[in-house]
């Protein structure tokens, strides 16, 4: 998976050492979590565009990789739990119709 350039915080010089390494763990973090999130809109959006195509064949291994990435992010609390519930019936709904 490419990683995104991100643009570098510059670090704030607290007083204390552990609010300086709190910092630090939060550009981390956030570059990560900036990534996932990225990840899963572009797998999204390779679903929509199986769906347009009518490829119900690839719209359902497309659907297989978002909600697979949705599940990770709402286990470790990158989305709301429901809201990728949410995207993921709301994407099911639209494969499914195809095959109508």
């Amino acid at each position: 998976m490419a990683e995104a350039p991100i643009k570098k915080k510059k670090l704030v010089k607290g007083r204390h050492l552990s609010a300086i390494k709190r910092q630090r763990q939060e550009i981390k973090r956030t570059a990560f979590n900036v990534s996932r999130k990225s990840a899963i809109r572009t797998s999204t959006k390779n679903v929509l565009a199986a769906i347009q195509k009518n490829d119900k064949k690839s719209a359902i291994e497309a659907l297989k990789t978002v909600s697979s990435l949705l599940q990770k992010a709402s286990r470790h609390r990158r989305l709301h739990p429901k809201t990728a519930s949410r995207k993921i019936g709301r994407l099911s709904r639209k494969v499914a119709a195809l095959g109508r």
